[in-house]
């Protein structure tokens, strides 16, 4: 009885809440996670330290996540979230102004600015060339951080081929492409600037082509 008594809540006093030290919890293993890929690079990031970071202990870690990559997929998709200054509530929709130019325009203008932000750049850049050398961690991040984005794309893609913007017979997993990957080797191999006017043109280029008209 003398246990149970000490363990209720003094007079006056709230039961800790469980639910927001979880959450303090999960947002410490973000931060920690991505500062230590950023750090010391994915093959040296290991769940004890990410735990040591982030101050709890990895069974906790454990309870949430099977492994290094599941923790920092999720860390990624929260830091994406929270690096889109003007996405609104839903970030991760696709305008369909019955305008695909200005629609493409509009969503590679706000990944220029993601792919600008240092908070997103640095970790983005770590995982990134990690899954160059690293297949499975370069399929996982396809699947679980890229793919969303792109089925925007070819669900957007399907809709100007029924309003008659894009050629019925295109397949719009290969013309997104055409934004997408350009935009990408940029970022990634520093091959030349990236900005508004950069990808403005490629949709330009892509959807009126290059031959003369």
């Amino acid at each position: 009885m003398a246990a149970q008594k000490s363990a209720q809540p003094a007079p006056g006093k709230h039961a800790p809440d469980s639910a927001r030290r979880s959450e303090k919890s999960r947002r410490a293993i973000y931060d920690a996670a991505l500062a230590l890929v950023v750090e010391a690079g994915y093959p040296k990031t290991t769940i004890e330290g990410i735990a040591a970071r982030a101050g709890v202990g990895k069974q906790t870690i454990y309870r949430w996540w099977s492994s290094k990559a599941d923790v920092l997929m999720e860390a990624f998709l929260d830091l994406a979230e929270r690096s889109a200054p003007d996405a609104g509530p839903e970030p991760y929709t696709f305008p369909d102004t019955g305008d695909i130019a200005a629609d493409l325009k509009l969503v590679l203008r706000a990944t220029v600015d993601e792919l600008r932000d240092p908070r997103f750049e640095v970790p983005s850049r770590a995982l990134a060339a990690e899954g160059v050398v690293n297949e499975q961690l370069g399929r996982e991040l396809v699947a679980k951080l890229m793919q969303p984005s792109l089925d925007l794309y070819i669900t957007r893609l399907r809709a100007a081929q029924e309003a008659g913007q894009v050629r019925p017979e295109i397949d719009p997993r290969i013309a997104l492409e055409f934004f997408v990957s350009p935009l990408a080797q940029r970022w990634l191999q520093h091959t030349g600037p990236i900005s508004y006017e950069y990808t403005d043109t490629l949709v330009d280029y892509a959807l009126h082509g290059l031959a003369p008209r």
